[in-house]
């Protein structure tokens, strides 16, 4: 990740007291820009991976829909993790949310849709990923232009070259920035 992605999400190491000591920290934000709670990745491999404060439920936020709903008239492109939408977002695509999981909770699906015109599904191109875009798809037909796009079998938007995230987003067409 690029110093200035990391600069632009709040993104970084830290070091002190707590429950995120020695994690990856990502800002997350509620809808209106408002910081809500933090949210600690391990880096060493050791569970849980992802660790969020005591009481906060991300099923209710959509991590970096604040910043993308401005950024592509109505667009955004949905990925799973942190390290998605930073990668995604470094690639050029400012307008990307991510779902902090591959399930789209009813709350979370309202603030996307009050927000938002059109929708890219960007998953992870295993399994659950696929199985998730299927998923999603079903439910917000009807209720939202929706695109979907496919990953190479095993990989993460954030294991991804800028050329193949733009290659996989150009066959989406639409209003996606970049």
């Amino acid at each position: 990740m690029h110093p200035s992605t990391a600069a632009w999400f709040g993104v970084g190491y830290y070091a002190g007291a707590g429950f995120l000591r020695h994690r990856i920290v990502f800002p997350i934000h509620d809808n209106e820009g408002q910081l809500v709670a933090y949210a600690g990745r391990s880096i060493d491999g050791s569970e849980p991976r992802y660790l969020f404060p005591p009481g906060f439920r991300k099923s209710q936020v959509v991590f970096n829909l604040h910043r993308a709903v401005g950024e592509a008239a109505g667009c955004a492109i949905v990925v799973e993790g942190f390290f998605d939408c930073l990668r995604v977002h470094q690639a050029g695509y400012r307008n990307v949310v991510a779902l902090m999981g591959a399930n789209l909770s009813d709350a979370q699906e309202k603030l996307l849709l009050e927000r938002l015109r059109q929708l890219v599904l960007m998953l992870d191109g295993d399994e659950a990923g696929r199985r998730a875009s299927q998923q999603l798809a079903a439910r917000l037909g009807g209720k939202v232009s929706l695109s979907m796009v496919g990953l190479p079998s095993g990989r993460q938007p954030d294991q991804l070259s800028n050329e193949e995230i733009e290659r996989i987003l150009c066959r989406a067409g639409g209003a996606l920035g970049a």
